[in-house]
């Protein structure tokens, strides 16, 4: 296996690219090149979605109609995969990672000579996770400007029936702060125009938008963006993390990698971008300018709607002499954005549970498309609390977004849907259980979005009441055995015979 691994690290695995990945999951058994033509045009689509349901391999589709580069997709479609391509076996062994950053972090100053090395040592390593650059890099063999720039050579797919047209669905797009110069990365679907024209769906809370509200707060004229295709596999997966807006993602790659991303300076706009990218995208938002975009099969499980969004014009096209174009496909859940949102819901979780230490464990199901649902397990201590964590949720960050919200007790295993129905219904009175307030909402809430994209939230407090709140005196003894019935039969099952 070691000869796809650019650096390995103990038992932990970096790729350098796509293509290193690529070859490792074939080593692995985890992909399937496929020789036969196919269409981009919905085709893929169908194909992708048989797969994911059937818990199938990464595609490399090598001969699509129309297009001189192979798509790849599902490269993230399942929990390992989803951890593979962070380095990992499992994916919740980035959280041990991160709790001792927070834990250097909270210690305080070192008190021994020891405790100094180490620490300085500990530092000293997480500025090695910072972003490198290089002066040449293989996202840029091949330059193409002016009329050669024609993102109709790539095969970008049509996914559903319905979509307005062709969306790249799994872009970096790079912008910078045009006060400060903090670089930010996100993930933003661009619906096709034409041959160097897209639509640019960063949503209202999005960074993304933030920039390009400030640019045209400071009269300025443009908006550089850069777009990179394709990076190693964690670099790529920290576009849809919602960092917080002073963190740049491309330390966060790092840090996941424990191996700095090489970056380049783009070749038309004054933007790091990754090196080892399949494509780069350059060009310009014009703030304030926009054109209809969608409808698109959203993964929402329904089409968003046509609405004016902002648009990129794409200036130049900078790729590797012979570049994969990696893409996903949303739409009705589970897809492979669904492992994506399961990393980051594992990865996030020491970091909500350092603002809120009674929590216990999250649960994004992919059925509540993330910012619909989120189930929390709470050690209670006090009356109101789970109320508390309510309001302290919908004031982190991008978690504002989230329409509904379900607390329990900390000994309710969350991840068991089977379970988390059960104590849910049981344990509400919805005329003191549940709470009703108004935030803002996603700009894909089809149900309650407006203009002014606020809506109204829903908490559950599913827990165990305790004094002080309604119905603590006599609420009811779970059933449970006697260890010492459990014991005994453990011993004699075999003698039953069953």
């Amino acid at each position: 296996m070691g000869e796809y691994l650019s650096n390995p690290i103990g038992d932990k695995v970096n790729f350098k690219d796509l293509h290193e990945f690529i070859a490792f999951l074939e080593a692995e058994g985890e992909l399937v090149r496929i020789t036969a033509p196919v269409s981009w045009d919905l085709e893929i689509t169908e194909i992708t979605t048989r797969t994911i349901a059937n818990a199938g391999p990464a595609l490399l589709f090598e001969n699509v109609t129309g297009s001189e580069y192979p798509v790849l997709i599902n490269m993230y479609g399942t929990l390992k995969r989803m951890a593979m391509a962070l380095g990992l076996t499992n994916l919740d062994e980035l959280q041990d990672r991160i709790r001792s950053l927070i834990g250097m972090a909270q210690s305080g100053p070192p008190e021994t000579i020891l405790a100094k090395m180490r620490a300085l040592g500990d530092l000293v390593k997480l500025a090695s996770y910072k972003p490198k650059l290089v002066s040449s890099a293989p996202c840029q063999e091949v330059v193409l400007t002016g009329d050669d720039v024609n993102l109709l050579d790539l095969p970008i797919l049509k996914c559903w029936p319905l979509d307005a047209g062709r969306f790249i669905t799994l872009p970096l797009v790079i912008t910078q702060d045009p006060e400060t110069g903090i670089r930010n990365v996100g993930t933003y679907r661009m619906q096709v125009f034409d041959k160097n024209t897209t639509g640019m769906h960063w949503q209202t809370h999005k960074v993304g938008a933030h920039h390009e509200r400030m640019a045209n707060l400071r009269n300025e004229s443009k908006l550089e963006v850069a777009v990179a295709l394709g990076a190693d596999p964690a670099t790529i997966w920290t576009g849809s993390a919602p960092l917080p807006p002073s963190v740049d993602e491309f330390l966060m790659a790092g840090f996941i990698r424990s191996q700095p991303i090489e970056l380049v300076k783009a070749k038309t706009v004054n933007i790091e971008v990754p090196a080892h990218a399949e494509f780069i995208l350059e060009g310009y938002v014009t703030p304030g300018e926009t054109r209809d975009e969608g409808p698109f099969g959203d993964h929402t499980g329904y089409y968003s709607l046509k609405e004016p969004y902002s648009v990129f014009h794409v200036t130049a096209i900078t790729r590797r002499k012979s570049p994969v174009y990696p893409t996903v496909v949303v739409g009705k859940p589970v897809q492979e954005d669904y492992f994506m949102g399961k990393a980051t819901e594992r990865t996030f979780l020491p970091l909500i549970q350092l603002l809120l230490p009674e929590i216990r464990d999250i649960n994004m199901p992919g059925e509540g498309i993330f910012h619909n649902l989120m189930i929390i397990s709470i050690r209670k201590e006090f009356p109101g609390q789970a109320q508390k964590v309510m309001h302290a949720i919908w004031g982190l960050g991008l978690l504002m977004l989230t329409k509904t919200i379900i607390v329990l007790d900390d000994f309710v295993d969350i991840q068991n849907p089977s379970e988390v129905a059960w104590r849910v219904t049981a344990n509400i009175n919805p005329k003191t259980d549940l709470l009703i307030t108004q935030g803002p909402v996603d700009d894909l809430d089809y149900a309650s979005a407006g203009e002014l994209r606020v809506g109204t939230k829903l908490g559950i407090d599913a827990t165990h009441k305790i004094p002080g709140e309604p119905r603590s005196n006599d609420w009811p003894p779970e059933i449970d055995m006697t260890d010492d019935i459990k014991d005994l039969v453990t011993g004699k099952w075999e003698q039953y015979g069953i």
